[in-house]
């Protein structure tokens, strides 16, 4: 499980569920807050853990001689991961059991290595904003796999949102090369494989979740611990995990006492995440996870000297409008491409020159519907 993603299951949509039904986040029954208060306070939470977590492996990265260790990073936090899970789990009296089969979580715990693996591998040798940018951008694999796969189809606008998220990449990475002197593309292909693998995993474990009814800290608890028993195995046969165990006693501080804060921050954001989708849908939870991006690429510039240069504001604006295209182009299933981009206007008109239309709710339907 990706600890920088949003679930696509939505439970609940601004409403708190009967008492028995208690939606909880760190055990407290946040569910029966008003919704002002508590979007306010999650919307916080998930900027602060996520924050935390994009400093922190940043932070981690710029220690000299850790560039090569990043999948010993990802063996300690995956054995961070496995321990929060089972407190969480014994803290709360619940079971310890599973219901979805092992054959399905070692699938789980194998696309789960690659997502954490190749995205803490990249950082060593790119922009963490480049990274963060990358990794916004799951529609593109998602939409060549199910075109290739599956034979499906796509309406015009969510290509329209895929070619924006592609250009946005370009743009981006090509800024990247230009300025960056340590640009390197073992780190887009690192993360490129990091995207592909959190692009399959959000619907195998979706998909296993409602299928078997599994609660979110025992998919987090077995896709976490075959995915460490994965890595460790892995570490051994290429003989990096004595060069990772040295490098690691050598600086414990940087190793360790970081990756506890980081794996802490992962966990407790994956948590908020999951309670924001439950509560207020999907579509909000993506809203602010893509802010909570933005402010992080903004926050990387000012905090870790780096060249900048305008490429990246308008690569990066690229990004969020096709994340956003491709939001509305969901929300609007079926609805005539050209009236898509009608309303659209429409709505941008309302919402930064209201008194340039006079045109009521009622008015706009009716001249949709013509």
């Amino acid at each position: 499980m990706n600890t920088d993603k949003s679930v696509n299951i939505v439970i609940g949509e601004g409403q708190s569920s009967p008492k028995k039904n208690d939606v909880k986040l760190f055990g407290f029954p946040v569910s029966r807050l008003s919704t002002v208060p508590r979007f306010i306070l999650l919307s916080s939470a998930v900027f602060l853990f996520y924050l935390i977590y994009g400093y922190v492996l940043e932070l981690i990265f710029t220690h000299e001689g850790m560039q090569p260790h990043g999948w010993y990073l990802t063996l300690i936090q995956f054995a961070y991961y496995t321990i929060f899970a089972l407190l969480q789990i014994i803290f709360s009296s619940d079971s310890i059991a599973r219901k979805i089969p092992m054959r399905t979580y070692s699938i789980i715990a194998l696309l789960t290595v690659g997502t954490m693996g190749f995205s803490n591998s990249s950082v060593g040798y790119l922009n963490y904003p480049t990274q963060v940018i990358f990794k916004s951008c799951k529609l593109i694999p998602v939409m060549i796999g199910s075109v290739l796969i599956l034979g499906k189809r796509y309406s015009i606008m969510e290509v329209v949102a895929c070619l924006c998220m592609s250009l946005g990449l370009i743009w981006f990475t090509l800024a990247d090369s230009n300025i960056q002197p340590t640009f390197s593309v073992t780190g887009v292909i690192l993360i490129s494989l990091a995207l592909v693998c959190d692009a399959v995993i959000g619907n195998v474990q979706e998909g296993a979740m409602k299928l078997h009814a599994e609660g979110v800290t025992q998919v987090v608890l077995y896709s976490y611990s075959l995915g460490f028993i994965l890595i460790l195995v892995g570490l051994i046969a290429t003989g990096q995990l004595l060069s990772g165990f040295a490098f690691a006693t050598e600086f414990p501080w940087e190793v360790y006492a970081r990756g506890a804060m980081l794996s802490l921050a992962g966990f407790c954001g994956v948590q908020v995440v999951l309670v924001v989708v439950s509560l207020h849908g999907a579509l909000v939870a993506v809203t602010i996870t893509t802010m909570r991006k933005a402010l992080t690429i903004c926050l990387s510039f000012i905090m870790f000297t780096k060249p900048f240069t305008l490429q990246y504001v308008w690569g990066g604006l690229m990004v969020v409008i096709g994340i956003y295209l491709n939001i509305y182009a969901r929300k609007s299933k079926g609805t005539p491409f050209l009236v898509l981009v009608q309303q659209l206007y429409m709505r941008i008109q309302r919402q930064f020159a209201p008194k340039l239309s006079n045109i009521s709710d009622k008015e706009e339907t009716a001249l949709f519907n013509v």
